[in-house]
């Protein structure tokens, strides 16, 4: 029952993918009676021939290896008869990528890699019941003529991700060199990424720090929650904001990525008392600030019609070509619904 898997927590994900929240069985064993004490991982290790140490480690962080029905750490001993399992945020499935003809908005492109604008509303790479029109899909007709690249390798592809309802910026690696070495650089936290986002309320400060681990609600598997940096659940996570604009009830912010955690920005600026206007996952979609009048209730229903998602969009990204070492740096203009919603906020604003 063996199978080859991967976990994609154990990649630099920007604001990450959303999931469905369920766990599926991805492998099962039970220890034999005379099975000794030993860890986890060293036990799993030995088992699964195509999975390290590490990569079942991190595993094991995300609370994807279970025994007895439970998620253990890297560290627990098992014991004899117990059932191990292990646990991934998406069902077994044929995960061969077709290519698929969708219209993808390229910034930038070269033999080694390219930039692509996603439009708000496209999943960026198959699962959790995303198995078609997806990022990758796309990326895998546009490159369908170059015999190099094989969309099923993970030596290739995507070097970070973005939720299904963001906008914004991605880089693609062409090439095995590329992917590691941009990969490098998101770990080193040598890249730029700046988001533009509409949050809920009136910032105290123009600019800030937001530190919390960033790991997985424990009530609600579809959300992520803020953790003390102390407390040893979690990834460690840091995002800095600058005030753009104020409309008194909400505020034009651009955030600055230093790490890349799923959901990242939306669970920091809710953690702050600030979540992302529209943003129905962190409490956004409901009237957090203004007037109790039925005219000020039609507005905002008005202005979530505008922008029926999180309004969050990955404006700009810095990195250092991965084979010249040149820096290059992309902007992209907010999209027309972000775009729409702020104007409503200014015009609001004036009116006052």
């Amino acid at each position: 029952m063996e199978e080859d898997w991967e976990l994609t927590d154990g990649e630099p994900s920007s604001e990450g993918e959303e999931h469905d929240g369920r766990l599926y069985e991805h492998f099962r064993l039970v220890a034999d009676a005379g099975q000794v004490a030993v860890r986890i991982d060293k036990f799993l290790t030995e088992r699964m021939a195509h999975s390290s140490r590490n990569r079942i480690q991190k595993a094991a962080e995300a609370g994807f290896i279970h025994v007895n029905g439970k998620p253990v750490k890297s560290n627990y001993k098992v014991r004899p008869g117990e059932v191990v399992t292990l646990m991934l945020d998406r069902p077994r499935h044929d995960d061969t990528i077709e290519p698929e003809e969708i219209p993808l908005e390229v910034v930038y492109e070269d033999d080694q890699l390219m930039v692509i604008n996603k439009a708000a509303g496209m999943v960026v790479h198959p699962g959790c019941g995303n198995y078609h029109g997806t990022l990758v899909n796309a990326v895998a007709w546009h490159l369908r003529d170059l015999p190099t690249y094989n969309p099923n390798d993970p030596e290739v592809g995507l070097v970070h991700r973005i939720d299904k309802d963001t906008s914004g910026l991605l880089v693609v690696a062409k090439t095995p060199e590329a992917k590691s070495n941009l990969g490098a650089q998101f770990f080193n936290k040598t890249t730029h990424r700046s988001y533009n986002a509409l949050a809920w309320g009136n910032f105290v400060e123009d600019e800030g720090t937001i530190m919390g681990n960033i790991g997985r609600d424990a009530k609600d598997r579809l959300r992520m929650d803020v953790y003390p940096e102390d407390s040893g659940i979690g990834k460690h996570a840091v995002t800095h904001y600058r005030v753009i604009e104020r409309y008194g009830y909400t505020t034009l912010v651009e955030c600055i990525l230093e790490t890349g955690r799923t959901h990242q920005i939306r669970a920091h600026m809710k953690h702050i008392g600030h979540p992302l206007f529209g943003d129905e996952r962190y409490g956004g979609c409901e009237i957090l600030r203004g007037e109790r009048t039925a005219s000020y209730k039609a507005y905002i229903r008005n202005c979530f019609a505008l922008c029926p998602r999180q309004a969050l969009h990955a404006r700009t990204l810095g990195f250092r070509h991965p084979l010249t070492g040149e820096q290059m740096d992309f902007t992209s203009d907010m999209p027309e619904d972000m775009t729409r919603l702020i104007e409503k906020w200014q015009t609001r604003l004036k009116q006052q």
